[in-house]
This record gives structure tokens, sequence and C-alpha cells, in this order.
């Protein structure tokens, strides 16, 4: 399978931004102006599936704009927990890696305007992750239907009892992690879809990395469709019903 990186790997920034897309054609271009708006000593990573909406050639069109972005772009839709894991080697692999890495998701479910918030946490506490929590107080969700907060709740339940923690939001997208534990943790992330959620949870509690959690307002995506299929579903509850038999 061969992959195609775009742009320099040779930034030097303190903050890397993961955003996995397919199909972001409408949300990518503003969500890329946002970021960069923050001012943060940043490089951003989109890792794109091929999407068949011009996605990455509006991501390489921001790139004339913007000289610390950086697109992947593999051969097809192959996975949200490939696609993260693929922007985690990237990042580790530059001869300066940033000292903190984001995932995030691409659609306006998570405000690029609570990056720095997460960062904060990150830098007082000196943590492995630092989650973007809908479930903690202060923490929100807006516009999803009732059946997929309770598929939420009960992917949570089952994390927590398969970890042994007291988080309220293991499954979290929305993540800063430390460039430290993901050097530690690398070589054990195995997961192809949504439980790459928990896995990195488990293998930051395996190596004593503390896990903390802020408030976030997530918000059901304003445009595109949705891509949570019912075997996402299937292989994240899978994954975390083995990790309870295993612990």
């Amino acid at each position: 399978m061969v992959y195609q990186l775009i742009g320099s790997s040779m930034l030097n920034s303190e903050v890397g931004v993961i955003l996995p897309t397919y199909g972001e054609a409408e949300n990518i271009s503003k969500l890329i102006d946002d970021i960069e708006n923050l001012k943060l000593d940043a490089s951003i990573l989109v890792i794109d599936d091929s999407s068949p909406d011009r996605t990455a050639e509006i991501v390489q069109e921001k790139q004339n704009q913007y000289p610390n972005i950086m697109l992947y772009v593999r051969p097809k839709k192959t996975g949200l927990g490939t696609a993260i894991t693929d922007g985690f080697k990237i990042f580790l692999s530059s001869p300066k890696p940033p000292k903190y890495v984001f995932t995030m998701d691409a659609d306006y479910s998570h405000n690029p305007q609570d990056l720095p918030q997460l960062l904060a946490t990150m830098r007082e506490c000196d943590c492995g992750i630092v989650i973007g929590s809908r479930y903690v107080k202060g923490g929100r969700i807006a516009g999803w239907p009732f059946t997929r907060k309770i598929i939420s709740k009960t992917a949570n339940l089952i994390a927590r009892a398969s970890l042994g923690l007291k988080l309220k939001d293991c499954t979290s997208g929305y993540r800063c992690y430390s460039t430290k534990f993901l050097k530690e943790a690398i070589g054990n992330l195995h997961s192809q879809t949504y439980e790459i959620q928990i896995e990195t949870v488990r293998q930051a509690v395996l190596r004593n990395f503390n896990v903390k959690e802020t408030p976030i307002l997530f918000v059901n995506r304003k445009r595109g469709k949705s891509k949570l299929s019912w075997t996402e579903i299937k292989s994240y509850l899978s994954y975390t019903l083995k990790a309870v038999w295993r612990s």
C-alpha cells in the first residue's frame, strides 16, 4: 500500500494537530483557518482517505497559504484507528517531533476554540493524555438523538469497567497526547476504528501515565454525513468487552 505525504515533515512546532478526513470538503478550509487563528505553535496534519469530494485538493490549496500544513493521502477509507496511528507515526518520525499531539474531528463536532484549554491542562498536569470530556462538570452534548446517547453511555460504562478508572468520558476523540507517552505506546496501538480511544487510554494506564479530563461542548455535526457505522460500533464494543475479559 503506497501512501503520499504532501508538505514538509521537517516542521519544528510545540504542537501537532491530527485531522482525519473523509468527505470533509465543506468543513476543512474553515477549520484550518480557525486553528491557524489561535496562533498556537502548531503543525497541522490532515490524514485523508482519498475523499471523493475534493477534501485533499482543498487542503493543498491551504498549503499555499500556510506552510505548517501536511497532507497524508491514503488510497482508501481504512478506519479512524489507523488514521490516528499513522498520524502519530508521522509526527514521531520527524527530526524534531512536537511536544504534544492533538486529535480532533474535522466536522466541527469538536470546537477548535477548545484547543488552548486542553493544552493548558496538559501543561499543568504533565499527563500522558488529556481528554476533552462531554461528561465531566461543564461538559455537554448538543444535537445527539437519544439512541446515540445510549450507545455512548454504554461504551463508556464498559470502558470504565475494563480500565478500572473513574474517567467520565473514555471514548471522546478530542484529545491531547504527550509525545513522551506516544513514544512508549506506539508499538502497541493496533486499533482499526473507534476503539483507538480505549486502546490509548489502556496503554497510558499500563505505563503509569496520568489521564485527565477537561470539559468541552460536543456538537452533532452540522454539515456533511455522519461516518459512524454499526460495523464500527460493534468493533468498538468488541474491543472493550475483550478488555474487560483480560482485566
